[in-house]
């Protein structure tokens, strides 16, 4: 019997003002929570003071839990342009943080996330982390739900790499399926 790998997934909600992280263990069906909160950047006036931050931070937590994968939440299209170019920005230096330790990284949309932890794409932050809280049964609400977001993010991207083989191993590409199904693909 193989034994049942460890994988850490870190989970990113990234933002300009408050960012949220999660760090998850998964154990074969176990999970656990390592560590979820947020980053602060509401005290940096200059914005790319603010990218900085993001980098050294996502790269200490980086350096502390030594993920296997990242996952982050795409930004969500809205309507005011300077602010989604601002958020596209904090997204890829978090994603630059991870790439620059040859990290994989997934991205998926919020209403993925949602639907993943909730069962209802269109849940409101407050249903995600009370799903959370119960999941894992955390005791406080967290101040910021980016944290819990964050945290959403991880375990979306568990669901989805362990539906991915049918085993909890990781997904397998479009390459490695051709070669494995060639009568099934035309």
């Amino acid at each position: 019997m193989a034994a049942i790998k460890e994988k850490i997934i870190l989970g990113l909600d990234p933002g300009t003002v408050v960012m949220g992280y999660a760090v998850i263990q998964a154990l074969g069906a176990d999970l656990k929570v390592l560590q979820y909160g947020v980053i602060h950047l509401n005290k940096y006036d200059d914005h790319y003071l603010r990218l900085k931050k993001i980098f050294e931070r996502v790269e200490s937590i980086i350096t502390e839990y030594s993920p296997d994968e990242v996952a982050l939440e795409a930004p969500f299209y809205g309507q005011n342009v300077q602010a989604m170019l601002k958020l596209g920005r904090a997204q890829g230096v978090a994603m630059m943080a991870a790439l620059s330790k040859q990290i994989p990284i997934t991205e998926y949309a919020p209403k993925k996330v949602k639907q993943a932890v909730t069962g209802n794409g269109n849940a409101a932050k407050e249903q995600v982390a009370a799903m959370l809280m119960k999941q894992f049964k955390l005791t406080e609400l967290p101040e910021f739900l980016d944290a819990t977001d964050a945290l959403a993010v991880a375990i979306c991207h568990y669901y989805h790499s362990k539906n991915a083989t049918g085993t909890g191993g990781t997904k397998k590409s479009w390459k490695s399926f051709v070669v494995e199904n060639p009568n099934r693909v035309k």
